[in-house]
């Protein structure tokens, strides 16, 4: 008995441990603001929850809902090799374009079954900055970013809106490599 709580003390002592690095690396994560003009907005990195909280869910909800995804594509992109593929997304919650594209994004993430711990929010402000500088390292010019790697390699990135008019197909011609 003494050896399995002596076990489970050093496995609570480990799990407190990692959580307090994780604290430590990322002490900014799901910031939220108000702004004179826009109002709440989030800032910084961000976990996918928070879009559930008001007043994000009430566009984030909506688009994702209401948007039709194209199977076809969809049916491309699950047979693509995602083994160290990475994403990071470059948001405004203040920001239409925002509004529209990252529901969409995220629906054909998880109709994909992407998994969410590949994915990395970053909230930027009207400037198109973020409190951590991830906005400098990435050369963030209009939100929404989307930027696909695989390892450190960057395989393409979406910008503002998808070219083809569907990011699902977007997705597909970076994983492609085209």
């Amino acid at each position: 008995m003494k050896q399995f709580i002596t076990s489970l003390f050093i496995t609570g002592a480990v799990m407190l441990n990692i959580q307090a690095c994780r604290a430590q690396t990322n002490p900014k994560l799901n910031v939220e603001t108000v702004t004179e003009r826009d109002g709440k907005i989030l800032l910084g990195p961000q976990m996918l929850t928070q879009f559930d909280n008001a007043p994000y869910n009430e566009w984030f909800g909506k688009e994702y809902l209401e948007y039709a995804v194209d199977t076809k594509s969809l049916d491309e992109l699950r047979a693509q090799n995602w083994d160290n593929t990475s994403m990071t997304v470059f948001v405004g919650t203040w920001c239409p374009d925002s509004h529209r594209e990252f529901p969409r994004l995220i629906k054909i993430l998880n109709e994909i079954n992407f998994p969410n711990e590949k994915l990395t929010i970053i909230a930027a402000d009207r400037n198109k900055h973020t409190p951590g500088g991830e906005h400098a390292t990435y050369k963030i010019e209009k939100v929404p970013t989307v930027i696909v790697k695989k390892g450190s390699a960057e395989l393409g990135r979406i910008t503002e809106s998808p070219i083809s008019g569907w990011l699902e197909r977007d997705l597909l011609q970076i994983m492609k490599g085209k």
